[in-house]
């Protein structure tokens, strides 16, 4: 517009057609040069250039309305990619409806199940109980992973786990009800009296070359307390065992060969006298050590075989078998009983043994005696065990047999 204005106006200027101003410039500028003339009509052309400038500024532009037009269109393509994304997550969070059935063992429907759904992240759990015809039903379940648990009574317990997709209908497989399988733990434990019992039967049994009697000793580490009964029992059948009285019976024929005891004389009188007084003896300290003391002081008299661990802790086991022992209670306690029994049954010899000084005796025999059991231990521990092997595999196979009911457990299973 402004060039066609400008071009204007010099086509009139050229043409001799231009206003009454410019003749009046031209006529002014006629006397002089014709340098200053062109200079003249530069200048007035040039102002002329400035003044339509100064008019196309101040008029407003053209195309605003377009840009307005233009600007005022962003928004409305913002809120339809906005309205699209809400369209988008409305339909990635449409609940769906979960269905099913519950069925029992035979295949009839179960009515009155308890149903419960519950989503992955605990925030929806419902419950419902199934129909008359075992069906089962959710609806507005949100999508994701659920978890279906079913319980109903006399049943056992059952668990389905499925995924919901958006505004699905989830169909979900039978679910069939089993009756519970009811495992029951039964305790089956034996009198300690009566396994207690049974041990001293083998251990009278028990045998060193298949005819010395070694009855107190226990080849079970676990083995129960002995009761008083079992103790005296013991006692008896050791001093009665005829195997103790022929060997009393020699030990009486050495003490005469030799001339000890000369007060109980000789011959058969004098015989008589000396397996009196040893027989007596041996009565005295087995009742005192075995039975009376043990039972007073709730003590067990046996020696208890190791059998295993090194060789110096089976050998302080045997020394110290004189002077510890285990209780009725099960724990190692010092043996006052042997030690009771030893002195007690030396005092009880020496009233019937010819001596002068008898409290120096009844000393010495006690000890004696003591290191005799210690003795006595080592002999069981290292040397009689395998000389008993025979009536031990009797006793080894008579506790396999009965291990099972001793140790007490046993699981049955049954249906309710």
């Amino acid at each position: 517009m402004r060039g066609d204005r400008f071009c204007s106006r010099l086509r009139l200027r050229g043409q001799g057609l231009a206003p009454s101003a410019d003749e009046t410039v031209t006529t002014a500028i006629d006397g002089r040069s014709k340098a200053q003339q062109r200079w003249l009509v530069v200048m007035a052309m040039f102002v002329l250039w400035c003044v339509d400038i100064g008019n196309a500024q101040s008029s407003p532009p053209a195309h605003s309305g377009q840009e307005e037009i233009s600007s005022q269109n962003v928004p409305t393509f913002n809120n339809s990619s906005q309205t699209a994304q809400d369209d988008a997550t409305k339909a990635a969070q449409k609940p769906g409806s979960v269905i099913g059935t519950v069925l029992d063992q035979s295949g009839s429907v179960a009515i009155g199940a308890i149903v419960r759904l519950t989503s992955e992240d605990k925030s929806f759990s419902r419950e419902v109980v199934s129909g008359d015809n075992g069906q089962f039903a959710f609806s507005n379940v949100p999508p994701g992973n659920f978890q279906l648990s079913v319980n109903a009574a006399g049943f056992g317990d059952r668990a389905f786990f499925g995924e919901l997709t958006p505004g699905q209908t989830y169909l979900v497989p039978s679910i069939v009800l089993s009756i519970p399988t009811v495992v029951t733990a039964v305790n089956v434990a034996e009198d300690p009296v009566q396994v207690a019992t049974e041990q001293v039967k083998e251990e009278e049994h028990q045998r060193v070359f298949g005819f010395i009697p070694n009855f107190y000793v226990s080849y079970h580490p676990d083995a129960p307390p002995l009761t008083t009964k079992l103790k005296f029992e013991l006692a008896w059948k050791s001093t009665t065992d005829p195997i103790t009285i022929v060997g009393t019976g020699f030990l009486a024929g050495l003490q005469q060969a030799g001339g000890q005891y000369s007060e109980f004389g000789g011959g058969a009188e004098g015989y008589g006298k000396r397996f009196g007084a040893a027989y007596a003896d041996v009565v005295a300290s087995t009742f005192l050590s075995g039975a009376v003391f043990p039972t007073l002081l709730k003590q067990d008299p046996r020696y208890f075989y190791k059998g295993t661990g090194s060789s110096r802790s089976r050998l302080w086991r045997a020394v110290n078998n004189s002077i510890v022992c285990k209780g009725d209670n099960g724990n190692w306690q010092p043996n006052y009983s042997n030690i009771a029994g030893s002195f007690g049954g030396a005092a009880i010899s020496s009233t019937y043994y010819p001596t002068r000084h008898q409290g120096m005796v009844v000393l010495t025999n006690g000890l004696i005696r003591m290191g005799e059991s210690s003795i006595a231990g080592v002999v069981q521990e290292f040397v009689v065990r395998r000389f008993t092997k025979e009536k031990r595999q009797v006793a080894e196979t008579s506790n396999s047999s009965q291990a099972p009911a001793a140790q007490g457990q046993a699981l049955s299973s049954k249906n309710r």
